[in-house]
């Protein structure tokens, strides 16, 4: 009985002294600091008092800290939005083609529709500027007899380019004209002027349709015609 109680002695104090060691161990491997309550900061005149950072003698700033998202991760900063260029170009040669209707004021009291066709190119030295040659040819009816206008022009033409690639014009020629069938009232030709404009609109990168309105001034007859013109037709440009 008494070999029990010392056995049982013994066993107790080898397990206080094994407890005892592994308490000091355990100390000694953490900072004296991690066991410190973080120190008070001053506060301003009747605030209170605030709370050190935890940071605060470690020699590590929160700055250094990684992130929690990676740099990588982050969205970038969007580019700036860039216009869009015009999908139309401008060329130096224009070749038009198409159909007209001339109202031709003969005389005081007599007028004849006449319908045909004209056709033209043009070449611009710039952007703006360029040189014009038109060939057109009408055909009507004269007191039952069959009747034609035939002119032909050269001259300035100047262009603007407005939004969507359409194209606004305006010329000025001079040409010679001639008409049938002979009459008694003067001879068939005579020298002949166009002043007009009109838009082409493209619906192609080379390719538009003109609308375009001239008045066409001869003098016939012993005296002076000022005649309206219409045309529409395609434009070709290279």
């Amino acid at each position: 009985m008494r070999h029990i109680a010392i056995l049982s002695a013994l066993v107790f104090l080898m397990a206080a002294t094994a407890g005892a060691q592994t308490s000091i161990s355990n100390s000694q491997l953490l900072p004296n600091s991690y066991f410190a309550l973080p120190a008070a900061v001053e506060a301003p005149a009747g605030g209170p008092a605030l709370m050190a950072s935890p940071f605060a003698g470690t020699g590590t700033s929160p700055a250094a800290l990684p992130s929690s998202t990676p740099l990588s991760l982050m969205p970038a900063t969007p580019a700036p939005p860039q216009d869009v260029a015009s999908v139309f170009e401008t060329y130096d040669w224009e070749l038009y083609f198409g159909y007209s209707f001339f109202r031709f004021y003969e005389l005081p009291h007599i007028t004849q529709n006449m319908n045909g066709f004209n056709y033209g190119m043009v070449y611009y030295f710039n952007n703006w500027v360029g040189a014009e040659g038109e060939f057109s040819a009408t055909h009507g009816n004269q007191s039952g007899f069959s009747s034609w206008f035939v002119d032909g022009y050269g001259g300035p033409r100047v262009r603007w380019s407005a939004r969507r690639g359409i194209e606004l014009w305006a010329h000025g020629l001079i040409g010679y004209s001639h008409f049938t069938p002979q009459t008694a009232g003067g001879p068939q030709h005579a020298l002949a002027y166009e002043l007009g404009g009109g838009a082409d609109l493209p619906f192609r990168p080379r390719w538009a349709i003109r609308l375009a309105g001239d008045a066409v001034g001869t003098r016939y007859f012993s005296t002076y015609q000022f005649s309206p013109k219409a045309s529409v037709g395609l434009v070709f440009r290279f």
